[in-house]
């Protein structure tokens, strides 16, 4: 038994832990959370999924087995201990009872029985009577259901435990281990996966997701085991017809719900059905529980800028979400191929950017967390919604990827408008932004073309010597000048600042820098004029009523240029319009132990109000002629000896007192 309670407190402690964390997430979501370092740690013990974990399933297993022990060892014993009355108690046993009391009555042997007798069924005893030579020995119980109470606590206990072994993994492992099934490792189409990497349509327990965008139909789910998945038929289409979310100012979603039409196959009947959380549907034994939501094969249109080489024009690529693309950025004299991995589409960003803060876009899950209504929060005045943005990851042909994330609107960050161009190379860590800023078409199409420019020597040497010729009576010399400027962009075209210090000692750095930056900066300015002359547009007027905005943009644009060396990707690409196409994540599940466990829940009620509220109670009365009356001894005991008990006795005492007078 103690065996048995240390596994039951064990297996408390884990449900607390698989309450507060939410469990089933995928991995990204917890490395967000935790860290690598930690989610490496907490994943060896499985908290993500604990409750299908199978140290869990061991607990309770374990718990099952020494609990119904327990009960087939001393249940047969309670039942016969409260079936009995133990009427066999000798007499001189009873002077051992530490509530007892002894009495010679007045009255004959038989009239005291009787009076005893009386007084029991007024009291709801029962009693059985032992004749023992001339002596009586009369035996009564009250209240021997207190011993079912402990029988039906501790088959709660086990009750409740099979239901849940019932409503786990279990019997899908089980048919991994002993029925031949094996999961899936590779993508394929549903209609192309084994009959070994399918589940029966009665398979008496499940859990599984299933993804259904707007517009189509599904009738089968995915469930995770171990590395891989394997499906299970259900025995229902279901179609989504329309998915409708609601959000809070914050941009967290404050509700959303499925519109549904549910074709059963064997009759070809449907109906139509809406979905919410906390509110699913049940049809033909399955429950369809609103989950989540994703993006359901958004179509985007995106607009690709080449970053190496000095070609500057743009172009077109159409992607779907969850889709791959492939193109080839030429550069250099060569072609780039690419694989881009379109991840996401977010059509509503809002931000907190009061401090200029860079927005570091969520995981799905976290907006799905806010239907509990803990996105709506005090409000907010400084939250912005900063419009549309992309997600994608782009697989160059060494296999190298980094993920990425583009706003398809500028954003006002320290008083200027820039394009947010994000990057990580894992979910583990935040996007770190490059700003590009806008021209007066309101894109990126200026700053593109100026890295263009820098990329052509003929450009930059024209801009290097108009430089020089407005700087004439500089401290050195004209073509040292203008060698020191012109070597100056290429290698900031190259390696940025960086590049320009790299070789430089650490106590000169910040002189060179402070020669270097004006220089480039200025030189920038021409290179932006002689290009804007090339393709017909007038030169910018520093000094004019636009002077102030032409510098703010010169300024980013020269952070931006001196970032690009560190951008991991030869081409930028930017949301030009987009389809947003929904689609819900439903979870389905058969649990026949919900009954079960409900019956287990109905065992604890009915042992723990038995063991608190029905006290078990036994009196034996030995009465035997003496003299002219009768000599009488009781006693009386009690499992639990409370105060109760104690008051219960005095009463008793006060009756005996007065059926032996």
């Amino acid at each position: 038994m103690r065996f048995a309670v240390s596994l039951l407190v064990f297996i408390c402690v884990a449900s607390l832990i698989g309450t507060v964390l939410q469990q089933n997430q995928s991995a990204n979501a917890y490395i967000d959370r935790f860290g690598p370092f930690w989610f490496a740690l907490f994943d060896k013990f499985s908290i993500w999924h604990i409750y299908n974990s199978w140290w869990f399933l061991v607990v309770m297993g374990f718990l099952v087995v020494s609990t119904t022990i327990c009960l087939l060892r001393n249940a047969p014993k309670m039942i016969k201990d409260a079936r009995s009355f133990r009427e066999y108690v000798r007499a001189g046993s009873l002077r051992a009872f530490h509530h007892r009391v002894e009495a010679v009555s007045a009255l004959p042997a038989q009239d005291t029985l009787e009076a005893v007798q009386e007084w029991m069924r007024g009291q709801g005893y029962k009693y059985k009577l032992r004749h023992d030579g001339d002596g009586v020995m009369l035996a009564a119980k009250k209240g021997g259901a207190n011993r079912l109470g402990y029988i039906f606590a501790h088959a709660a206990i086990v009750v409740v435990c099979v239901g849940g072994l019932l409503d786990s993994e279990l019997p899908v492992r089980l048919q991994v281990w002993l029925g031949g099934k094996v999961p899936l490792t590779e993508n394929m189409l549903i209609s192309d996966v084994p009959e070994t990497g399918r589940l029966s349509l009665a398979n008496p327990s499940f859990r599984a997701n299933m993804l259904v965008p707007e517009g189509t139909s599904s009738s089968s789910g995915i469930i995770s085991v171990e590395n891989g998945v394997l499906v299970q038929p259900l025995p229902f289409t279901l179609k989504l017809n329309k998915f409708v979310v609601d959000y809070y100012s914050t941009g967290m979603p404050s509700s959303f719900k499925s519109e549904v039409e549910v074709t059963d196959p064997d009759t070809g009947a449907s109906f139509s059905r809406t979905i919410e959380v906390n509110e699913p549907l049940r049809y033909k034994g399955v429950t369809v529980y609103q989950s989540s939501f994703d993006d359901g094969g958004s179509k985007l249109q995106m607009v690709g800028y080449p970053l190496v080489g000095a070609a500057s024009r743009p172009f077109d690529l159409d992607g779907v979400v969850g889709k791959d693309a492939e193109l080839t950025v030429a550069g250099d004299g060569r072609g780039i191929p690419l694989k881009i991995e379109f991840s996401g589409l977010r059509v509503i960003n809002v931000e907190d950017l009061s401090g200029n803060a860079e927005p570091q876009p969520k995981a799905i899950i976290e907006h799905v967390a806010a239907v509990t209504g803990s996105a709506a929060g005090a409000r907010n005045e400084h939250l912005t919604n900063v419009g549309p943005s992309v997600q994608y990851r782009v697989i160059g042909s060494d296999g190298q990827a980094h993920e990425f994330t583009n706003y398809m609107l500028p954003i006002v960050l320290d008083g200027v408008p820039v394009f947010l161009a994000g990057v990580r190379e894992s979910a583990s860590v935040p996007y770190r932004y490059i700003r590009i800023p806008v021209d007066e078409k309101n894109s990126v199409t200026e700053f593109m073309d100026l890295r263009a420019a820098l990329a052509d020597p003929a450009m930059v040497r024209l801009a290097v010597q108009r430089f020089v010729q407005k700087n004439r009576g500089n401290e050195l010399p004209e073509d040292l000048l203008l060698k020191a400027a012109e070597n100056a962009l290429h290698t900031f075209r190259r390696a940025g600042f960086n590049g320009i210090i790299e070789h430089v000692p650490e106590r000169d750095r910040e002189n060179v820098l402070g020669f270097a930056v004006p220089m480039i900066q200025l030189s920038l300015i021409e290179l932006r004029n002689v290009m804007r002359e090339r393709s017909g547009r007038p030169a910018v007027d520093y000094d004019g009523p636009q002077g102030k905005a032409a510098d703010q943009w010169m300024q980013m644009a020269l952070l931006g240029l001196a970032n690009l060396p560190d951008y991991p990707a030869p081409v930028f690409m930017t949301l030009k319009s987009f389809e947003q196409v929904e689609a819900s994540v439903f979870q389905v599940a058969r649990s026949p132990g919900k009954n079960t466990v409900y019956l287990g829940c109905l065992f604890l009620v009915i042992g723990v109000f038995s063991m608190f509220y029905i006290r078990d109670r036994r009196i034996w009365v030995w009465i035997k002629p003496h003299e002219r009356g009768s000599e009488v001894m009781a006693a009386m005991t009690s499992q639990k000896r409370t105060l109760d008990f104690t008051h219960e006795f005095e009463r008793f005492k006060e009756s005996f007192k007065r059926f032996t007078t």
